[in-house]
């Protein structure tokens, strides 16, 4: 189409100028002007509109010319243009499909045009990379340094985040030549701080990721998550774990994971009462298996008081192995090891497994009862590894027919009663 196309202009333009000629044949064409010209001794006049059919068809036949001039280096250009899509086009299947060498050679030979060079390049990082060769990571590296400094930056911070480098990812992001950051580089910033243990930075960076749309909405979310526990578990005193907790959205101070994260953290820098209170608040709001098990299992004080807590959420989760296992481990640090041990029973029989084991294993080595702590130890290891477990001899039937028979009745408000 293109060359028909060029062909249909010059026979209009050779129209035109048969036209004009047949125009400027009248001697009216005399009317709006002549034009002298002296050179080398030699005058030519024409009239004005001559002199510029002229000057256009003289400009047109330079055209014309450079045209043809140029016509094999730009099919020479179209050529090579073609073949580096197509090796583009190849190299990343090849990648695709996991065919490093291929790849990374199409993908080399790609590198060359200027217009797909720095995909190609960054590819070629890849396939060398999953190949295994270091030199020619750094040569394709470098290669791409000289042509595009941010995509440079990403590879090289994509790179060094997946060998556990979080502090060269860092210092290839804040280089001042790749500033601002694309999405993609606020991101591996964010987990490169993350990586140097620096995460309320990176929480502070989820703002802009969300403006640019860096992350789908649950990708965005459950890094949110991951970024708040984390910076959560790094506060290194009291007044800045408890800003940081303060700051965080009520919807992340409900999340099971960062509620854990906060009670673990202030336990470890001796304040009881907070990691006490925030998981009496978020076991009451919205029960969660693993919080009543960190609940037992914290190594704080005031055991009676936790103790009548879990009492209290009994009544409404008679049949909830994990309250049973904590209420074990209370009682167990009350020193009413019987009590202890029926609750254990009768976690066992409602589906628990190595946790009340082991529970059992402590107690019974407490109470110096040697050969039930080993059973109970194998036990709990077999049932972590998916083994089957072995029944401990000593109790009857009546008492098995009691532990499985957790829920007898309901109470006035449609709750399930405890069997006493």
């Amino acid at each position: 189409m293109k060359p028909l196309r060029t062909v249909i202009v010059l026979l209009l333009l050779v129209l035109a100028g048969v036209v004009g000629a047949q125009w400027l044949a009248h001697d009216r064409a005399r009317d709006l002007g002549e034009v002298f010209i002296r050179a080398g001794g030699y005058d030519f006049s024409a009239t004005l509109p001559g002199a510029l059919l002229a000057l256009a068809a003289a400009s047109l036949l330079l055209w014309l010319a450079w045209k043809l001039l140029t016509l094999p280096f730009r099919a020479w250009g179209r050529y090579r243009r073609k073949q580096s899509r197509a090796r583009l086009t190849e190299g990343l299947e090849a990648l695709h499909a996991g065919h490093w060498q291929r790849a990374e050679k199409l993908l080399q030979l790609a590198a060359d045009d200027h217009e797909v060079g720095t995909i190609a390049r960054t590819a070629a990082v890849r396939a060398a990379d999953a190949r295994g060769d270091d030199a020619a990571v750094q040569a394709h590296l470098a290669a791409l340094a000289e042509r595009n400094a941010t995509a440079h930056a990403l590879a090289l911070a994509d790179r060094a985040l997946l060998h556990d480098n979080p502090q060269q990812a860092l210092a290839a992001l804040d280089a001042p030549a790749v500033q601002p950051l694309p999405p993609r580089g606020l991101l591996l910033r964010a987990r490169a701080l993350a990586g140097l243990g620096r995460a309320a930075e990176a929480y502070g960076m989820l703002g802009a990721i969300r403006q640019q749309q860096g992350l789908s909405a649950p990708q965005h979310s459950a890094l949110e998550a991951q970024l708040a526990a984390q910076s959560i578990g790094e506060a290194g005193d009291p007044n800045v774990l408890a800003e940081r907790w303060e700051t965080l959205p009520k919807p992340l101070r409900a999340n099971a994971t960062i509620v854990a994260a906060y009670a673990e953290r202030a336990v470890s820098l001796r304040w009881d009462d907070a990691a006490t209170q925030s998981l009496e608040q978020a076991i009451d709001a919205s029960w969660d298996e693993s919080l009543v098990a960190l609940y037992g299992r914290l190594p704080v004080g005031k055991v009676d008081a936790r103790r009548a807590t879990a009492q209290r959420w009994l009544q409404a989760h008679p049949a909830s192995p994990t309250l049973l296992v904590t209420l074990a481990q209370l009682a167990r640090l009350q020193g009413q090891w019987p009590q202890a041990q029926e609750f254990l029973h009768r976690a066992l029989a409602q589906g628990a497994s190595a946790d009340a084991w082991e529970e059992l294993g402590h107690g019974f080595a407490a109470a110096g009862q040697d050969e039930l702590s080993r059973r109970s130890y194998a036990n709990a290891l077999n049932a972590r590894r998916g083994q089957a477990t072995l029944e401990l001899p000593g109790r009857d039937l009546r008492q098995k027919i009691f532990d499985e028979a957790v829920v007898e009745e309901r109470d006035e408000h449609g709750m399930p009663r405890l069997r006493e």
